[in-house]
């Protein structure tokens, strides 16, 4: 499971993960990183106190500049002592090998390893364990596997899917100059993008397309191996969405994974939050446990309804067949949807009750929903649920019908609140980190998403989806997609009409802090100049304080 921060690492741990890995931000895939050393230490105390494996990244391309880093980082890392360094660099891979013998080199999924040949090259160069590049099918998988017995394999089963190759994407560093293989992805694919036409009769007049003459024209989108197959490249007042990748889920498929002896499954996902953590990893470790327990009668279906209240751009199997169909992908809708939000998580332990960090706006008669960490390897869930009307903050007299994300004071909830449960022991099934939700009602257009999104994997899962020519447009299943696809595009339109006109944006009037090294207007404004220079001393990723921030006015 990924670990963003020291939370995040405990919640992979209560929540079933075997393994985590994590990275500090001037050197790893991960130039967000919430961790310090000392978390790191502590992190690495919590999980090998439960028998859980920490997995250090290094896994970014190395320029010239980066080099000088390596022997501290070292340094750093033997400290730590990780049962593993994740490196996608070659370079960088026979520089650690070297100069740190005794510590297990496992090869990043950003080396886009594809082939039993690549991963005998890096056995014999000393690789404890390979990260296959997602791009590999069941099929390539299984021939690897057949190949290369000696070495751990590792698959990528869910998160996140990049639009590229592995990740190898020039489009953030072209869009906001800000590399995806230095860990600084701006997702410029997520980017809502506006169509504009330029007449060609020789004018420099720049046609827009408005709400005078939209009626006029009609863009549509053919990729040279799909003819016939048009994808309307449609706008409304978020913009357009062409390059929209939906995530990676092969938990319906887990069990070819596990029959065929995979060591090791990856999730992504380190900056994604502590709910995100919970649900998947809980998810994948029941359907592991259930597997293991009765493989022949081994269901995914509870797992996915778990899945399915964590908010995702819908879900995809992505290259488990071989070549990508139409269902991979989604034009119409980029954004994150689900009927659960969460609500919060419960960071401490009081004599009367517990205190929650609220992440969500919670209303008077919403049911909280306790996603709770238990151990049972059972299929069936157990959460608690608790209806609250009025809520209790910390240090005020009186309760409060509503409450918003963001404020100081924690909600305190009491034990005795819970009438319906066992008091004895639910102090020991609620710990700290427990993570709660509470349901969402869905908008028209999220609704006819979510539709369209069971639809797509039915298909995908049945084998339904096209690749090249739209030839398989008259069955069933294509012609409900296709209607729901209508459906989803006209309830769009219908929101569209009904929502106020995005104003321009024209950003902060300083440097946010965060050390992000990716705005333009940062990095080419004069009014920014002593910015540029106290970034210059930062490491990589590294944030500016807000002192300095006010003290040089940036």
């Amino acid at each position: 499971m990924p670990a963003g921060s020291l939370d995040k690492l405990k919640v992979a741990v209560l929540y079933g993960a075997d393994a985590v890995y994590l990275g500090t931000p001037d050197m790893s895939l991960r130039t967000k990183s919430d961790f310090s050393l000392e978390d790191v230490l502590e992190g690495v105390r919590f999980a090998h106190e439960r028998g859980v494996r920490v997995y250090l990244t290094l896994n970014l391309f190395a320029h010239n500049k980066d080099v000088s880093k390596l022997d501290t980082f070292i340094d750093t890392v033997r400290t730590v002592k990780p049962d593993g360094l994740i490196i996608a660099d070659p370079g960088v891979f026979e520089y650690v090998r070297n100069r740190a013998p005794e510590i297990p080199l496992h090869v990043s999924t950003q080396a886009n390893v594809c082939s039993s040949l690549s991963v005998k090259f890096w056995q014999n160069q000393g690789a404890k364990l390979v990260v296959l590049a997602r791009e590999v099918s069941f099929a390539e998988l299984t021939q690897i596997r057949r190949d290369c017995p000696d070495i751990k394999l590792e698959a990528f089963v869910h998160g996140t899917m990049c639009m590229t190759y592995s990740g190898r994407c020039l489009l953030s560093n072209f869009m906001s100059e800000r590399g995806a293989n230095q860990g600084n992805c701006a997702n410029s694919c997520r980017w809502d993008y506006k169509v504009h036409l330029r007449l060609n009769d020789g004018t420099v007049q720049e046609l827009t397309i408005d709400d005078s003459n939209r009626g006029m024209f009609q863009f549509l989108l053919e990729e040279g191996v799909r003819p016939g197959e048009l994808m309307p490249i449609e706008e409304d007042s978020r913009g357009s969405y062409i390059l929209n990748s939906k995530d990676l889920c092969l938990l319906p498929k887990l069990d070819q994974y596990l029959k065929l002896g995979v060591d090791s499954f990856k999730i992504e996902g380190r900056g994604k939050s502590l709910y995100y953590v919970a649900v998947v990893a809980r998810a994948y470790r029941k359907a592991m446990d259930a597997w293991a327990a009765d493989p022949e009668h081994w269901d995914a279906t509870p797992f996915m309804e778990e899945l399915d209240r964590v908010p995702s751009r819908g879900y995809t199997l992505a290259f488990h067949d071989g070549q990508l169909t139409n269902l991979a992908h989604g034009y119409e809708h980029t954004g994150q949807v689900s009927d659960a939000v969460f609500a919060g998580y419960i960071t401490a332990h009081t004599d009367d009750g517990f205190l929650v960090d609220v992440r969500n706006r919670l209303d008077s008669g919403d049911v909280l929903e306790f996603v709770l960490p238990d151990e049972d390897v059972c299929a069936d869930y157990h959460d608690v649920r608790l209806r609250l009307y009025e809520f209790q903050l910390e240090g005020l007299p009186s309760t409060v019908e509503l409450v918003h994300p963001g404020q100081p004071r924690a909600l305190k909830i009491l034990w005795s609140q819970f009438e319906h449960e066992d008091l004895a022991t639910l102090k020991k099934r609620m710990p700290p980190l427990t993570v709660i939700r509470k349901e969402k009602p869905l908008s028209e257009t999220e609704a006819a998403r979510v539709r369209l999104d069971q639809t797509a994997r039915r298909m995908e899962l049945s084998g339904g989806g096209c690749c090249s020519g739209g030839s398989c447009g008259t069955s069933t299943g294509q012609q409900l997609y296709q209607l729901q696809q209508t459906a989803l595009i006209e309830a769009r339109s219908a929101e569209s009409e009904l929502a106020e006109p995005k104003s321009l944006r024209t950003g902060n009037p300083g440097c946010c802090g965060r050390g992000c090294n990716g705005c333009l207007v940062f990095w080419h404004d004069p009014l920014y100049a002593k910015g540029r220079e106290l970034m210059k001393q930062k490491k990589f990723g590294e944030k500016l304080s807000r002192n300095a921030i006010h003290e040089n006015q940036v």
